[in-house]
């Protein structure tokens, strides 16, 4: 784990932006800070992130963030009105569902309690909450925040009704800002580590919801933009010796968000993406910005997302026992990400990334900071290597799970052989070998979980399982 320096005199702001239940990503991007060495004197959260703010400042552990969303039913998010508001014309209809699920069972379930928010002194938070009387977002402290009002900041409009609140209407602050910057550089905050996960890629989708997302993205975007740009001017009146906000220092601003746009909500609550395969992209990627460690552009490129290529995702569940420090149990529940299908299988070897967490007895849960997958054409059949690496208590650990598919005879490949993975482990101080198995249900449960990415219709999703099963059972093409 690269560890993140903070100059001396310099202050720490955790800015979770929203994203809807999505945000479970958030939860290993903040392990991964924490892990570094971070930590922050002020939190600000935003639509989705007042969940991880809740949580951080209820008094969740970073380490436990993820646990609790692996562990959350999911389709509690979805939550119905009372009947009788349904018989009425869907013209009258306050919205489509309510927040019964989200105050009885995930609030309690990610921990997160207001009294301890209220009580919190090891930071400041503000939860950013939309007050339909007069337009405007406001930075509710910590101290003064109630269930209704943080219950009204992941009000989504449309899909949950507003809160009536302390005399005044709120509701989701989204459509004016997702992030808060500026009410932490008002704190005296210098330097400013955001986490984003809104979608932002060149592509105009098609149909209500992506189109309903799109208009989130333009809202949330726009307004990062604006603070970014903002924040530039007061950079360069500091720089000329002028105290801005009562500073004359240079403002950082780090911008963690993923490589490409998540899947959206319906793929979390239809089982399409899982909480386990968020927290661990989240994790990945704040990894890969804390390796690199340099402030993000204060621009539109900042939350900019590579395109979504014609790919897939795989999920994968091996369990075993290796050897040593002592012998024990491992399990490894993974996601492997083809960006590019086609890509993948005209080269050899098909390269791939690997997204998840190992689970050792004496290790606990540890999360994957970096993972690859290797398909390779061998004279012996077709060898699969997933090359992973953790952290154990602050020492790197690179863990090599490698199965062959023997050929058939009929011109395919036995894959029923890659049941069966040869397992080692390697760190600066100790070494292991062992066996891992995928059993016949995780077998059914890979085929079932297969979801392509980057796609748009039934036939792009019929193309991207052709030539991944075209090239798997035929061993084609693979030059």
């Amino acid at each position: 784990m690269v560890r993140a320096r903070k100059k001396p005199g310099r202050s720490a702001a955790l800015i979770l932006a929203g994203g809807g239940i999505r945000v479970a990503w958030q939860a290993g991007a903040v392990q991964a800070l924490h892990e570094s060495g971070l930590r922050f004197s002020h939190g600000d959260g935003t639509s989705g992130g007042i969940f991880t703010l809740g949580m951080l400042m209820s008094g969740v552990a970073p380490d436990e963030l993820g646990g609790r969303w692996r562990s959350l039913r999911v389709p509690a998010f979805v939550g119905l009105l009372p009947l009788r508001e349904y018989a009425k014309s869907p013209t009258n209809w306050r919205a489509l569902g309510g927040s019964a699920g989200i105050r009885d069972e995930v609030l309690p379930h990610l921990g997160i309690d207001i009294d301890a928010i209220r009580a919190n002194t090891a930071m400041t938070g503000t939860f950013n909450v939309a007050r339909f009387d007069d337009k405007v977002s406001v930075a509710i402290p910590h101290d003064e925040i109630d269930e209704d009002r943080l219950v009204a900041g992941v009000s989504l409009p449309i899909f949950m009704p507003a809160v009536e609140s302390a005399g005044s209407t709120w509701t989701d602050a989204v459509w004016i800002r997702d992030a808060n910057l500026m009410e932490a550089v008002r704190r005296g905050c210098t330097d400013l580590w955001v986490r984003w996960c809104i979608g932002n890629e060149k592509r105009w989708g098609t149909g209500a919801l992506e189109q309903y997302v799109h208009m989130i993205e333009l809202a949330a975007n726009g307004a990062l933009i604006g603070e970014l740009e903002t924040i530039r001017e007061i950079n360069e009146r500091r720089r000329g010796g002028e105290a801005v906000h009562g500073s004359t220092e240079q403002i950082a601003v780090h911008i963690i968000h993923p490589r490409r746009a998540i899947p959206l909500d319906p793929d979390f609550v239809t089982g399409r993406i899982s909480a386990e395969t968020l927290v661990a992209m989240g994790y990945r990627d704040a990894c890969q910005h804390l390796a690199d460690a340099e402030p993000s552009p204060l621009d539109a490129t900042a939350t900019a997302m590579a395109a979504r290529t014609k790919g897939c995702r795989l999920s994968l569940r091996l369990r075993g026992v290796v050897d040593r420090p002592q012998k024990d149990v491992i399990e490894a529940g993974l996601t492997i990400e083809i960006d590019d299908v086609h890509d993948f299988v005209t080269h050899n070897p098909g390269t791939a990334t690997v997204v998840g967490g190992i689970t050792r007895t004496h290790w606990g849960y540890r999360p994957v900071a970096d993972g690859t997958a290797r398909l390779a054409a061998t004279p012996s059949g077709r060898r699969i290597d997933l090359t992973l690496r953790v952290t154990i208590e602050g020492e790197p650990v690179t863990l090599t799970f490698s199965a062959l598919a023997t050929p058939d005879g009929q011109n395919g490949w036995r894959w029923k052989d890659a049941r069966t993975w040869k397992v080692t482990v390697d760190s600066p101080t100790w070494a292991a070998d062992g066996v891992a198995t995928v059993s016949l249900r995780d077998a059914a449960r890979l085929l079932y979980l297969f979801e392509p990415s980057g796609v748009h219709s039934l036939g792009d999703r019929v193309e991207v399982a052709r030539a991944l099963w075209s090239s798997l059972r035929t061993g084609a093409p693979l030059a």
